[in-house]
């Protein structure tokens, strides 16, 4: 874990400033509960050529709440980082449950893996936002570099079997 508090270290003492100190929690509270990412399955169930695309984004949510923070949070039971070095203040409220893994950050990558599946255009914004939310979490102090890894790697991994499975068992037969 030492490594983990070197880099969240040297975030805070390197690389915070007052413009992060804004932007940062309006970025992370774009992942608040994955919204963005709900509202951007649905919007992509409205249009015909997106809809695999929006069905595979809500299934993988889905996947990813399961998973996350029903099963490997509570197994896991990480505190945070704050918790372990108390902090003088957080810039946003303090988040209640555990680090491991990050669920903004596993939600953001779920979503944004298949995003890229279903249209590069716009899957590689939703890569950069999803990016920026994991940073986010290190930044405002809230999950160690190993919780938003892991997030990272679980949503890789959730958003490319969840857009295989949609492929292959929702719309295959149809286009056959």
């Amino acid at each position: 874990m030492d490594w983990e508090f070197v880099v969240l270290d040297f975030i805070q003492n390197y690389l915070t400033s007052a413009f992060g100190d804004i932007f940062m929690p309006f970025v992370s509270s774009l992942g608040n509960g994955g919204l963005i990412w709900i509202f951007i399955g649905v919007l992509l169930l409205t249009r015909k050529k997106y809809r695999k695309g929006g069905i595979a984004v809500l299934l993988g949510l889905l996947v990813m709440l399961v998973l996350g923070d029903n099963i490997l949070k509570p197994w896991i039971a990480r505190l945070r980082p704050f918790q372990v070095h108390p902090k003088d203040s957080l810039l946003i409220l303090a988040p209640s449950g555990y680090s491991f893994p990050s669920g903004h950050t596993f939600s953001s990558f779920t979503a944004a893996t298949i995003l890229l599946w279903t249209d590069k255009k716009i899957g590689i914004p939703a890569f950069i936002l999803a990016s920026l939310i994991g940073f986010s979490r290190l930044y405002l102090y809230v999950h160690f570099p190993s919780d938003v890894l892991a997030g990272i790697i679980l949503g890789l991994a959730v958003g490319t079997v969840t857009w295989k499975i949609v492929e292959e068992y929702l719309f295959k037969k149809r286009n056959t």
